[in-house]
């Protein structure tokens, strides 16, 4: 009887520590899921999966992508008009719908700065019509700010945005917050197309321009002047073709 009860005993407990491994592993699967959608929450599928095989992910080059750049015309004089808590809700919905246009077009979101949208195509996968996506990506987004201005009023912004084309090099930097984010003059050169662009217009380079003009109707706005770039060449996307 002593043995069978011992024998008993000693199931429970097997069973209860077997209860007590299969619950962790459920957790410890449970927070690797967690852990893995953060990262790809910040970083490109491929340069998360290099950063968790190898601990680090490497500095690339890339020679042709389109980087885009979005701006909200006086973001200041109409944030002073809204409550903090509008204010973040409204930048939110806006950079909510700017994400998921720019998923349709396989753009890589880079990073918000205050009310500044920065995202490329073409990287860390080559993408050969990384122009012409980017470009359906800044009409659309043209379109769903209209939209909102038409819906909201004046609790809503209106857009500037930039595009231009050429290369750049992509990394990770930081450690306790770190980020994936592109360097170079077509950055620059991107940004200073989104300074020159107008309220709902979406500026173009003449690099971006040569390799969508056969797919898109632009206006030439002849040499304007670019911080730091002298004059430059850019145009005004209409519509497509």
């Amino acid at each position: 009887m002593m043995g069978l009860v011992g024998s008993f005993v000693f199931l429970f407990v097997v069973y209860r520590q077997r209860n007590k491994v299969r619950k962790a592993n459920v957790i410890i699967t449970q927070e690797k899921e967690r852990s893995d959608n953060l990262l790809l929450n910040i970083l490109p599928v491929e340069v998360a999966e290099e950063l968790k095989s190898k601990g680090t992910a490497d500095a690339r080059h890339y020679d042709n992508v389109t980087v885009l750049f979005t701006d909200f015309k006086s973001f200041t004089t109409i944030s002073e008009q809204l409550s903090p808590q509008e204010l973040v809700n409204e930048l939110h919905a806006c950079f909510k719908g700017f994400d998921e246009i720019c998923g349709k077009y396989n753009i890589e979101k880079i990073k918000t700065i205050g009310d500044v949208y920065l995202a490329v195509c073409g990287l860390p996968l080559a993408d050969e019509k990384h122009a012409e996506n980017v470009v359906n990506a800044a009409l659309e987004i043209s379109e769903f700010m209209k939209n909102r201005r038409k819906e909201l009023g004046a609790k809503t912004f209106e857009i500037r945005i930039g595009i231009n084309s050429g290369s750049v090099v992509a990394g990770i930097v930081g450690v306790k917050k770190f980020a994936y984010d592109i360097w170079g003059d077509t950055v620059n050169t991107a940004a200073r197309m989104e300074q020159n662009s107008e309220a709902g217009k979406i500026n173009i380079s003449e690099t971006t321009y040569a390799l969508v003009k056969d797919r898109f109707s632009c206006e030439y706005r002849g040499e304007l002047d670019a911080k730091n770039k002298g004059k430059l060449k850019m145009y005004f996307v209409e519509t497509h073709n």
